[in-house]
């Protein structure tokens, strides 16, 4: 898994720390290990498909210059077993991450692989974004999310939490062109632009996926988030 990881980031022109393939790997074992007993997440049985679908995948932001130029502080949002927020914190170390979930077997989990890998500037919170915002709001330079739900719902949920200047990145299917569209009004009125859509591949296999770029260009009205179930019957 190591090599495949190093030649993977490469081709996608993301530079690893010489520790980071180690740490990746560590962390790949401890989650299969976990999934045994607990469903955390779909984990492929192919180490290489494993590799292409979770690790490179949740490194591909780190391609764009966007969000590697002054990124200090990162919420990953709906994070579940820690994607892509982990990978990307063990491949930049000094990013502040935070891995929040409404699980709390996959905020646990995401403790003790902390632990394990000796990661600093980590906090697992279990909670619900919209919750989580109350006390968290603008505090972020990056909210990340990958197909947690519908990007009119989950712009609610993450947009309230990037800073003014910062970016709410969704990763997302590359046929999301209907959903995209149909978020535009809400993300104008959280006080979102959309800069820019970018399909990527992971080299040498069929993964194709979607980066939408947000970009946090006013302050979201104190009324946003609503509770869940007000975003869920009436989305914006």
């Amino acid at each position: 898994m190591r090599e495949l990881i190093r030649a993977g980031a490469a081709a996608m022109g993301i530079a690893l720390p010489a520790d980071a393939p180690d740490k990746l790997v560590i962390y790949h074992e401890m989650l299969v290990e976990t999934n045994r007993v607990m469903n955390l997440t779909r984990v492929p049985d192919d180490p290489a498909e494993a590799v292409d679908r979770n690790y490179l995948d949740s490194l591909a932001p780190l391609a764009a210059p966007q969000l590697t130029d002054g990124v200090k502080t990162l919420c990953d949002v709906g994070t579940g077993a820690g994607f892509p927020g982990l990978p990307v914190r063990i491949v930049e170390p000094s990013v502040r991450l935070t891995l929040l979930d409404a699980q709390n077997k996959r905020v646990e989990f995401l403790k003790e692989v902390c632990g394990d890998l000796g990661l600093t500037d980590v906090e697992c919170v279990h909670g619900r974004a919209e919750e989580f915002a109350a006390d968290h709001r603008e505090s972020f330079d990056l909210v990340t999310s990958r197909a947690v739900a519908n990007l009119r719902v989950l712009s609610e949920l993450c947009l309230p939490l990037v800073k003014p200047g910062g970016y709410f990145l969704a990763m997302k299917s590359v046929d999301s062109d209907a959903e995209l569209a149909e978020a535009q009004k809400a993300i104008q009125i959280l006080g979102g632009d959309v800069e820019k859509a970018v399909d990527y591949a992971i080299p040498g296999t069929d993964v194709r996926h979607r980066l939408i770029f947000v970009k946090k260009i006013q302050k979201t009205d104190k009324k946003y988030p609503r509770t869940f179930a007000k975003i869920k019957k009436n989305p914006l």
